[in-house]
């Protein structure tokens, strides 16, 4: 949940902030859950140019056109090879850097979940990452890389993942070799990274591998140097927190520095990083983080340092398997907002009029904003219908669970045996068809708007977590009621 920064513009100190130089501000796509349809990215990439974005993170996972011995990895919903050069055609003319990611030992998920590649976990049972001892590990992920750069043509970098690689080092391979080396499951990791990197610049010499850092953190800094890892990856760190420790995340940056690191990115969340199943987005809590990404970009020593930027993250899942988080168009406020400030230094009433006006607000909250606020930017009618749906859900659950009358005159004892006292129904059955048919009108308009964006798939499985529930929760009821009624069992 949000801090309670309530709906005053948050201001950095403009003393010590002024605007640094971010370099690029990438908006990092994840396409592991809910993909738009194309028609919508090319709706919202001149959106975000117009907010202050400079490049793209496309991590596509499964959405990607995969071929030969590697289709089984398709989504049935995955874009094809004309939608994608679609995307990079648009991305260009709004000179747009691009970097593709591409997972290559952790998050593994949506390759090692398939039969035809399961012997390569780590861990039997564990779908998670990549056993790094077999050959036939690197050769997939070879051709994963093979097939993902020949679609993207003049890349200057290529994000390899490498993010939370849980179970490595605890598969039966792993063990044998720890009791007979002095291997562990850091110089595994290593060993592995240097690898893939390694290939990448061997077949693409003008590409620069990109990796995330938490791997890296508790590396110490003798092995790290030992590996000369910053010969061959530059490191994304990220921390989606609103009370980002600046001072630690400085003395993090000083250890990569002494490890030969001197080309780094950031990385914050505009959504996705406040829940497994979060539906509406925390404005303030982003607008927090970047706030301090700021403070620790001003702070960084440039003339031993390059910033080549900072990836503004919006998770859709917080891995192949869990529910989904809030849907892009109800992260686009947050993510306007993050821009501006990342742009100009601060979030004032400067940079909130533009995002205002730039999303078509009349007015614009910094918490959760109410459905009466929806602008009428490119899914905006997805942001109202989402917070008018949240909205009803949390009205419903109050009246038939705190409801006097429904507590003492129609419980489910009253309900399953159909009698109930006809003077104490008119206290509640006016306010239950009231709330039920708002329900069902605001989800018929709901899921208007999510099939122009979404597939049916994603349709059905927000509609499955967010909405079926308490949908069939007041239908039931109000047949009962019905029921009751009609059958003039007054007890």
């Amino acid at each position: 949940m949000a801090d309670d920064h309530g709906d005053k513009p948050m201001e950095a100190d403009t003393n010590i902030l002024k605007p640094p130089q971010m370099g690029l501000k990438l908006v990092h796509l994840d396409l592991k859950g809910a993909p738009p349809k194309i028609s919508y990215l090319t709706q919202i990439f001149p959106l975000l140019s117009h907010l202050g974005a400079n490049g793209i993170i496309l991590e596509y996972e499964d959405m990607f056109p995969y071929e030969g011995n590697l289709q089984v990895l398709r989504s049935p919903n995955a874009y094809s090879a004309a939608d994608i050069r679609e995307l990079i055609n648009l991305a260009r003319m709004l000179n747009f850097e691009i970097i593709p990611l591409v997972q290559t030992i952790g998050h593994m998920e949506f390759v090692l979940k398939h039969k035809t590649f399961s012997h390569l976990r780590e861990v039997k049972y564990f779908p998670n990452s990549l056993n790094p001892h077999k050959k036939e590990s690197m050769e997939l992920v070879k051709s994963m890389i093979d097939q993902i750069t020949a679609m993207h043509k003049d890349l200057k970098w290529l994000h390899i993942g490498s993010d939370e690689v849980y179970y490595l080092g605890e598969g039966e391979e792993s063990k044998k070799l720890f009791e007979t080396s002095q291997t562990n499951a850091d110089s595994l990791f290593l060993s592995h990274v240097k690898a893939v990197a390694s290939y990448v610049l061997t077949t693409h010499p003008d590409v620069k591998p990109i990796l995330w850092d938490d791997m890296l953190r508790n590396i110490s800094e003798e092995k790290l140097q030992e590996s000369m890892l910053s010969q061959f990856v530059q490191p994304m760190i990220w921390d989606y927190n609103s009370n980002l420790d600046t001072h630690n995340m400085m003395l993090l940056i000083q250890k990569y520095q002494r490890t030969g690191f001197s080309h780094l990115w950031f990385a914050s969340a505009f959504k996705g990083a406040t829940g497994v199943a979060q539906s509406l987005t925390p404005i303030s809590y982003h607008l927090a983080n970047h706030l301090q990404w700021l403070k620790v970009a001003e702070a960084l020593p440039r003339d031993s340092v390059q910033l080549h930027g900072i990836a503004l993250t919006g998770w859709q899942r917080y891995d192949h398997f869990s529910v989904l988080c809030e849907l892009l168009p109800v992260g686009i406020p947050s993510l306007a907002v993050c821009l501006q400030t990342l742009k100009n230094g601060m979030f004032s009433e400067k940079e909130e009029n533009f995002v205002k006006n730039c999303l078509g607000f009349k007015a614009f909250k910094i918490n959760f904003p109410s459905s009466e606020d929806a602008g009428n930017f490119p899914g905006s009618d997805i942001f109202n219908r989402v917070t008018q749906i949240i909205t009803f859900q949390e009205s419903a659950d109050k009246l038939l669970e705190e409801n006097m009358y429904i507590k003492g005159w129609f419980s489910n004892y009253h309900r399953k045996r159909k009698f109930v006292h006809p003077i104490m129904l008119r206290h509640f059955e006016g306010e239950v068809r009231s709330v039920h048919a708002n329900w069902e009108a605001a989800v018929f308009e709901l899921s208007t708007a999510l099939e122009k964006i979404y597939d049916p798939d994603t349709v059905e499985e927000w509609r499955e977590e967010h909405v079926n529930p308490t949908l069939t929760r007041l239908q039931h009821f109000v047949q009962d009621m019905d029921e009751a009624l009609a059958s003039g069992d007054f007890k």
